[in-house]
């Protein structure tokens, strides 16, 4: 993994939940993905349903329509295993059209750290990352940039090609609308739908979480998909905030 695309969402790990399941009620917008509450985690639709009640409204993103499906404000189906590729371009969109959490971003994550220079992406470097020796990566180049004691180099304007934000907005650079749809199956009409609706949590008066469960960790890369959710609370300023948050509809870690 880069220290750029995961760094930005680190603080995230595989199945836990960074809030409470009471804490549902006060999200915005809640994004379900890999996961079926209505029929499987029925304590927290509870905590959706007072939500509901409040106003907020409900994306659920899946292959099957389910009964949280049937209970959606919006419903996007898509190709098994293509989590990774929509939630993708969530973050090109959010990006490209300055939905983010400007201040939050700044302040709150580590998309100023300047990274260094030889650091390499799959996209410039023939599919990985740089320090792909033998199977295994050597890591000298994921280090930050650090001063003379030690301290992590910042660019407070993002504007640094060699800065988290930058090269993060590289990376997902190739993650457009027609691009994510000839991959999930999900029409250009339903990203944009679904995109829209969630990025709107991205002010100070607005929350938005992400409920998962075994239908994104029990893929080969259910860490990545953990991440890739994690950077975009990171980016709307949704962790650390009542309603929001990552969080695995499970027993025993909330």
């Amino acid at each position: 993994h880069s220290p750029t695309v995961p760094a930005l969402a680190e603080s995230f790990g595989r199945g836990a939940m960074t809030n409470h399941w009471i804490d549902i009620q006060h999200s915005d917008v809640i994004l379900i993905m890999g996961s079926n509450p209505a029929s499987n985690h029925p304590i927290s639709f509870k905590w959706i349903t007072r939500a509901m009640e409040k106003g907020a409204k409900v994306i659920c993103v899946d292959p099957r329509f389910t009964q949280s499906a049937a209970k959606a404000h919006v419903y996007a189906p898509l190709r098994s295993g293509t989590d990774i590729a929509f939630l993708g371009g969530m973050i090109r969109y959010i990006l490209e059209n300055k939905l983010y959490f400007e201040e939050y971003v700044k302040n709150y994550t580590n998309a100023t750290f300047l990274v260094n220079p030889a650091f390499k992406m799959p996209g410039e470097n023939n599919g990985v990352f740089s320090g792909l020796e033998g199977g295994k990566y050597n890591k000298d180049t994921w280090s930050y940039q650090t001063d003379g004691s030690g301290v992590i180099k910042k660019d407070p304007t993002m504007q640094d090609p060699n800065c988290v934000f930058q090269l993060l907005k590289k990376h997902y650079s190739r993650y457009d609308l027609s691009k994510v749809s000839s991959i999930t199956g999900v029409s250009t009409e339903n990203l944009v739908k679904v995109y829209e609706a969630y990025a709107a949590t991205g002010k100070r008066d607005k929350a938005g979480t992400i409920l998962y469960a075994l239908g994104w960790t029990q893929h080969t890369v259910g860490v990545q998909n953990i991440r890739t959710s994690g950077i975009i609370q990171l980016l709307l300023g949704n962790a650390g905030v009542a309603g929001g948050g990552v969080n695995a509809l499970r027993g025993e870690p909330n």
